[in-house]
């Protein structure tokens, strides 16, 4: 660039000048994972299947800064600071070695998404994250190997790489390094016949007393139920493929509820529990039944935090949250469908 042309290089894509944006959303498992068989690595002890939302999305901007001496990371204008931080520069760290460049970033991340209450804001921040930091640094990746990356942010993030549903393998045969064989891929369905809908009751907005990372390792470790439910999750996920392509939303609705109830209750059998339930979701969950009593296809599933999802149709989705709404006292009430995958942005908003 000189001084007698100073647009020069402004119309180039973000990615060539060494900073890059992308858009991810959260995703809701419908089959949970819930639990690590490797910590470094993060491979989960089971398959997960999940939705991809057409809401609350995270924007990422990454920008190379070669005379930086740390990446700096800020989330909502807020800089982060110890094992957050930590987690953002450990996951460039792994980017910086596979592209062979070795500039610090900084990284700028926007929430539309309450931060660690169960609402997958973790998938969503390091999908966007690893197709934002992977274009600026130059290094082109396939959905395949994007999602093995996300996944070493966090491993839910590696569904949110795909839109609508999406599978992610714990362990994929034919592969001999663990690592190549644990990513997610779309799962084919007929969103026109199966026509879904999440409505999201948000009871608590706030951050989780425990973090997912720490509960999922005291859960395995000490959970006497642990085992049983992973045992059954790989039940509820061959029930649940064959439901989605029958494009079958009762049968649908009814694995997740039955596999996120079992999630909560292998949480509550470890020693000391760990309880994400509320008295606000028990009543929110009672409302989901009472639909179902008066001829409503409502389902439940719940993540790690109190906030409740109800499955419906499209078509029932009025009835559903205004029944859901009369039950979250002092929360709101959220709708979504199927979203997208995640995608590079030409600006950062």
């Amino acid at each position: 660039m000189t001084a007698e042309d100073p647009q020069k290089g402004r119309d180039r894509p973000e990615a060539e000048t060494g900073a890059a944006t992308a858009l991810a959303h959260p995703n809701i498992a419908l089959v949970k994972y819930w639990g690590k068989r490797d910590e470094r690595l993060v491979l989960p002890w089971t398959d997960s299947l999940s939705m991809t939302l057409d809401t609350f999305p995270t924007t990422t901007r990454v920008r190379l800064a070669p005379g930086l001496r740390q990446d700096t990371v800020t989330l909502d204008d807020e800089l982060l600071v110890g094992e957050p931080h930590r987690r953002v520069v450990a996951f460039l760290d792994l980017i910086r070695e596979r592209s062979g460049r070795p500039e610090k970033a900084v990284v700028e991340s926007r929430n539309t998404v309450p931060t660690g209450a169960g609402l997958a804001s973790s998938a969503s921040g390091f999908a966007a994250l690893a197709t934002a930091a992977c274009a600026a640094y130059g290094l082109r990746l396939g959905s395949r190997p994007l999602s093995r990356l996300a996944r070493r942010g966090s491993g839910s993030a590696a569904r949110s790489v795909f839109g609508a549903f999406a599978l992610w393998h714990a362990a994929r045969a034919g592969y001999d390094d663990p690592d190549l064989g644990s990513y997610a891929e779309p799962v084919p369905v007929r969103l026109d016949v199966l026509d879904p809908v999440l409505v999201i009751a948000v009871v608590d907005a706030g951050p989780k007393p425990v973090s997912s990372r720490e509960a999922m390792r005291h859960t395995v470790d000490t959970s006497p139920l642990f085992r049983s439910w992973a045992a059954s999750s790989s039940a509820d996920l061959a029930g649940m493929r064959a439901a989605l392509h029958r494009a079958d939303l009762d049968a649908v609705g009814e694995i997740a509820e039955r596999n996120a109830f079992g999630m909560h209750a292998v949480m509550l059998a470890a020693r000391p529990a760990v309880r994400y339930l509320s008295p606000a979701s028990l009543t929110v969950l009672d409302a989901v039944l009472e639909l179902r009593r008066n001829g409503v296809s409502a389902w439940a599933t719940m993540d790690a935090g109190p906030n409740v999802k109800v499955l419906c149709r499209r078509a029932e989705t009025e009835r559903v949250a205004c029944a859901v709404r009369a039950a979250t006292t002092g929360g709101s009430v959220h709708v979504a469908g199927p979203g997208p995958g995640v995608r590079l942005l030409g600006e950062y908003r």
